[in-house]
C-alpha cells in the first residue's frame, strides 16, 4: 500500500530539537548567546571608553608642570578619604576595569570564534567585504596590539618594572623618564594608532549592539566616532611628541 502524500512530508520533518533549560543564573544565561555578548561589549566598552577619557584628560595636566601632575596623580590615591582608606576606591576602580577587560576580551573571542564556526571557509573575493569597512576587518589585530599596549603601559608607568629610572609617586619623572627612549615613544605612537582605530569602530558600533540603529542617527554616530577617537589619539599622541620637542621635561 503506498504511503499517503501527508505521511511522506510528517516523515520528512524532523522534529525541532529543544536545548535543555539550564540552570545557571540568568545573567549568564543571557552572556550565553549572542545578543547577550554583544550587549557585554558594549556595555564594558563604554566603561573602556569612560576611562580611557578620563585617563587622558587627567595626563593633560603634564603641560601644567610636575607638581600638577603628581597632584593630581595623588589626588587618585586619595579619592575618598577620610570615609575610606587611602588607596581603596582607587583599587576597586582598578578591579572594576579589570573585570570589564576580561569580559569584552572574552565576548569578543567567543563571538569572533563563533563566526568562524559559521562560516569555515574564506571568502572567494575581496569584493565580498563591501558590507564590512575596513577598521571592523582590523579589529581582530587592533585588539590584541591594543591589550599588548595595556599589559606594557601598566609594567612601564604603574609598577615601574620596565622604567629603570622609576620613583615612586613621581608620575611626571616617570613619564617624561619613559618617552625620552626612542624605542617606547614609537611603541607609544603606533599603539595610539591601532587604539584609534578600536575605538572609532567601537564607538560606531556599540549604538548598533544596544539596537540604536536609525538611519536618521547613523550620521551622527560616525561623527561621534570620529571626534572622540581623532580626540583620543591626538591628546595621548602629544605626550610623546611633547617630550621628544623638550616641551616637558
Amino acid at each position: 500500500m503506498a504511503a499517503s502524500p501527508r505521511s511522506t512530508v510528517e516523515a520528512a520533518v524532523k522534529p525541532i530539537s529543544r536545548r535543555p533549560a539550564s540552570n545557571a543564573p540568568w545573567p549568564l544565561n543571557i552572556y550565553a548567546s549572542a545578543v547577550g555578548k554583544k550587549w557585554t561589549m558594549a556595555i564594558t566598552g563604554l566603561i573602556g571608553m569612560g576611562f580611557i577619557t578620563v585617563h587622558m584628560l587627567g595626563n593633560l595636566k603634564i603641560y601644567l608642570g610636575r607638581e600638577e601632575l603628581n597632584h593630581y596623580a595623588e589626588g587618585l590615591r586619595i579619592f575618598g578619604d577620610p570615609f575610606v582608606p587611602r588607596g581603596v576606591v582607587l583599587d576597586i576602580l582598578r578591579i572594576v576595569l579589570f573585570i570589564a577587560l576580561v569580559l569584552h576580551v572574552h565576548a569578543a573571542y567567543s563571538l569572533w570564534m563563533t563566526n568562524r564556526r559559521a562560516r569555515p571557509v574564506a571568502y572567494a573575493s575581496r569584493r565580498d567585504y563591501i558590507a564590512a569597512n575596513w577598521a571592523s576587518r582590523t579589529m581582530i589585530w587592533t585588539g590584541p596590539i591594543v591589550l599588548l599596549f595595556i599589559a606594557f603601559h601598566l609594567l612601564d608607568l604603574t609598577f615601574g618594572n620596565l622604567n629603570p629610572s622609576f620613583i615612586e609617586g613621581d608620575v611626571y619623572h616617570n613619564v617624561v623618564a619613559s618617552l625620552q627612549r626612542m624605542p617606547v615613544m614609537i611603541v607609544y605612537i603606533l599603539a595610539n594608532a591601532a587604539l584609534g582605530i578600536h575605538l572609532w569602530h567601537g564607538a560606531w558600533s556599540l549604538f548598533q549592539s544596544i539596537g540604536v540603529n536609525n538611519p536618521y542617527l547613523n550620521g551622527v554616530r560616525r561623527v561621534f566616532a570620529t571626534v572622540f577617537a581623532l580626540a583620543i589619539v591626538m591628546g595621548n599622541v602629544s605626550f610623546p611628541i611633547a617630550v621628544a620637542l623638550r616641551i616637558v621635561g
